[in-house]
C-alpha cells in the first residue's frame, strides 16, 4: 500500500488507557498509546525504597523540612499528554492542596522515572521533552541494573547533568540535600 493509501492513525484517547489490562500501565505521549507491563522487582524495590526516604522528611516534615507532596506513580494530564513518572514531587508553595479528581493538571517540581529495558529510550528522550517543556526543574533517572542515579537540572527546554552516583554512595542531591541518602538501599544486595 502506498503511503497515499495508508489508513491515518487515530489520535489515542483516555478510553485507550481505562481499557488495558489492569496489570498493564498507559501513557498517551505526542497521541499514541504507550503500554508498559508492571515493573520488576528490581525496579520496584528502587523506586519504593526512595519514597520511603523521602516520604517522611519532605511530604510530612519528620526529620526534615516538609514542604513537599511525593507521590508514587502520579498520574499527570499536561494538556493531551499522559504520563505517570514513578515519583514526582510538588512544592507545596505551587501546589497547596492535592487535587481531588485522580490526575494531576499541575507539573511536579520534580520527578523520577525508574529505568527498565522496557521504557528506558522512552523515558530517556520522548518524556524528558515534555517534562522540560512543561517546566519541570528536576529529574532523577534511576537505573536499579546499573545501580546508578543520574540527577538532570532543566536549562531552558534542555537538561544538563548535575550528578551522577551510584553504588553504594551515601548522597545529598538537589533539590532533596536536606538529607543523605544512602544508595545502597535502592537496590538488591546480594545474598552470600
Amino acid at each position: 500500500m502506498s503511503a497515499k493509501g495508508a489508513a491515518k492513525k487515530r489520535p489515542a484517547t483516555y478510553a485507550d488507557i481505562e481499557a488495558l489490562p489492569e496489570f498493564k500501565l498507559g501513557e498517551i505521549i505526542g497521541d499514541e498509546l504507550i503500554v508498559s507491563p508492571r515493573p520488576s522487582p528490581l525496579h520496584a524495590l528502587a523506586t519504593t525504597s526512595l519514597v520511603g526516604d523521602l516520604a517522611g522528611p519532605f511530604n510530612r516534615g519528620v526529620n526534615g523540612p516538609g514542604g513537599w507532596w511525593i507521590l508514587f506513580e502520579p498520574e499527570l494530564h499536561l494538556e493531551r499528554q499522559v504520563l505517570v513518572p514513578d515519583i514526582a514531587g510538588w512544592r507545596r508553595e505551587r501546589m497547596p492542596a492535592l487535587p481531588e479528581n485522580a490526575f494531576f493538571t499541575v507539573a511536579p517540581d520534580w520527578l523520577c522515572e525508574t529505568l527498565s529495558p522496557s521504557t528506558a529510550i522512552i523515558d530517556r528522550t520522548r518524556k524528558l521533552d515534555i517534562y522540560a517543556g512543561w517546566g519541570v526543574d528536576w529529574v532523577w533517572l534511576i537505573d536499579p541494573v546499573m545501580k546508578t542515579l543520574e540527577i538532570l537540572r532543566r536549562q531552558g527546554e534542555q537538561w544538563a547533568v548535575a550528578g551522577n552516583h551510584g553504588g553504594d554512595e551515601r548522597i545529598r542531591a538537589t533539590p532533596f540535600e536536606a538529607i543523605e541518602i544512602d544508595l545502597s538501599a535502592l537496590w538488591v544486595v546480594e545474598r552470600p
